[in-house]
C-alpha cells in the first residue's frame, strides 16, 4: 500500500463515520501550492460553498498558498461564507491528512471565523 492509498483507506472510515452524523461536511483537500475547502450537504451531492487559495482575493492577500498563514485565511473565509447561508455546525472531514501543519490551521481559523465542530 502506497501512501496515497493509506490516505484514502482513512478517508473513507471518516467519511463513513461521518455520515452516520447527518451534518454538513467540511471538506479539506491540499496541494503543495494550494489548500482548498468545501462544505457539502449531507446527502454528499452538492457543495454548498467552497473557498481556496485560487480565488482571486485571496491570491492577493495570501502570497504564497501553500503555507499555513494562507490555511488561515481560507479557513476564515470558508466560515464567513458558511455563516452568511445559515451553517453554523459542520463536521471535518480532513480527508485521511493528519491533524496538523496547515490542515490544523485550516481547522482553527474556521473555527475563529464561527464555525463548530
Amino acid at each position: 500500500m502506497n501512501k496515497r492509498e493509506a490516505r484514502v483507506r482513512r478517508a473513507r472510515k471518516t467519511r463513513a463515520r461521518i455520515a452516520t452524523q447527518r451534518a454538513n461536511r467540511l471538506v479539506v483537500s491540499r496541494s503543495n501550492c494550494h489548500i482548498y475547502a468545501q462544505i457539502i450537504a449531507p446527502e454528499g451531492d452538492k457543495v454548498l460553498t467552497s473557498a481556496s487559495t485560487l480565488e482571486g482575493e485571496m491570491r492577493e492577500s495570501a502570497k504564497n498558498g501553500g503555507n499555513r498563514a494562507a490555511a488561515t485565511l481560507i479557513g476564515k473565509r470558508i466560515a464567513e461564507k458558511a455563516k452568511a447561508l445559515g451553517i453554523e455546525t459542520v463536521a471535518f472531514d480532513r480527508s485521511g491528512y493528519k491533524y496538523h501543519g496547515r490542515v490544523k490551521a485550516l481547522a482553527e481559523g474556521a473555527r475563529e471565523g464561527g464555525l463548530k465542530f
